[in-house]
């Protein structure tokens, strides 16, 4: 990565959304394609999981092993979860795909993440609270990728850290204002819903309650993640309007579920993202101060 010295720190924040981040990984590539990079980029779950091939440099990946694997019921099913308690598969998302299948650059990684932090939020199930977490070496700290998109009823907890871990977005889904704490008061928001969309009260509250009941402080953030994400959208576009934030997002409204399995549907985000980041390139190049 070649990062151009700004006069103001630009930060890039990618939203999850389960399959949906395939507009993420679509963004992600032309931003990729043009070598353009922020000075730092943060991920909550899926948009943690696909912005580590653009920490990496590996233009194409998100999509090849999605449409690969999607239908495989070692990468993503019911299957395993009933046999592992997990939905995404941890040996074959975390072991067997970076290491063999479609082999991950981790030293790529590690040399572009000492000159670009890489940050990705999870959610402590003891607090409710987020955590961010800076990642210097993937092969150490995959558990924490892992952890920020290990989804609530369909993951085990992950501990990592001397920490009880899950599901960044139950926490914090946009983490503008933590970045905006750290020193990148101006960020690139990649978001995965369209413009106008409202984010809606939780239709598993029982359940969540049953199944943490000895995690009260998680059950209740969950219980407010609508209104924390409703919160959190009209400050990023608060910032927008004040020219310290730049959002991508969804130029349709398209039907596609968390947990998709439809190829066309996933290839049709992802060539949204590709038309939505090249439709905003000269802007986006602007706000990186590139041109």
């Amino acid at each position: 990565m070649d990062i151009v010295k700004r006069d103001e720190k630009v930060g890039l924040v990618l939203e999850g959304g389960g399959m949906r981040g395939m507009y993420t990984t679509g963004v992600l590539d032309v931003l990729m394609k043009e070598k353009l990079f922020a000075d730092a980029v943060i991920g909550v779950s899926a948009g943690a999981v696909f912005g580590c091939s653009y920490m990496s440099e590996q233009y194409g990946r998100g999509l090849r092993y999605n449409l690969k694997y999607i239908n495989d019921d070692r990468y993503v099913s019911m299957k395993s979860w009933l046999k592992t308690g997990n939905i995404f598969n941890e040996k074959f998302c975390y072991d067997e795909l970076p290491n063999k299948l479609d082999v991950y650059d981790y030293d790529k990684f590690q040399e572009n993440a000492a000159k670009v932090p890489f940050y990705v939020c999870c959610t402590n199930v003891d607090t409710g609270k987020p955590e961010y977490i800076r990642c210097t070496d993937f092969r150490e700290e995959m558990d924490y990728m892992r952890a920020s998109a290990s989804l609530p009823l369909v993951s085990k907890i992950v501990y990592k850290g001397g920490k009880k871990l899950l599901d960044g977005g139950c926490s914090d889904s946009i983490p503008v204002d933590y970045f905006r704490s750290i020193g990148y008061k101006k960020n690139i928001v990649v978001l995965t819903r369209p413009a106008g969309y409202v984010k809606r009260p939780s239709s598993t509250a029982k359940l969540l309650r049953l199944r943490y009941k000895k995690y009260p402080d998680f059950v209740q953030a969950n219980l407010n993640r609508h209104d924390d994400y409703n919160k959190s959208l009209w400050r990023v576009e608060e910032y927008e309007r004040q020219g310290e934030a730049l959002i991508i997002r969804p130029s349709i409204e398209y039907k596609i579920g968390r947990l998709e399995r439809d190829k066309e549907k996933l290839q049709y985000m992802y060539n949204l993202g590709r038309q939505d980041a090249n439709t905003k390139l000269e802007e986006i190049k602007v706000f990186l101060a590139e041109k």
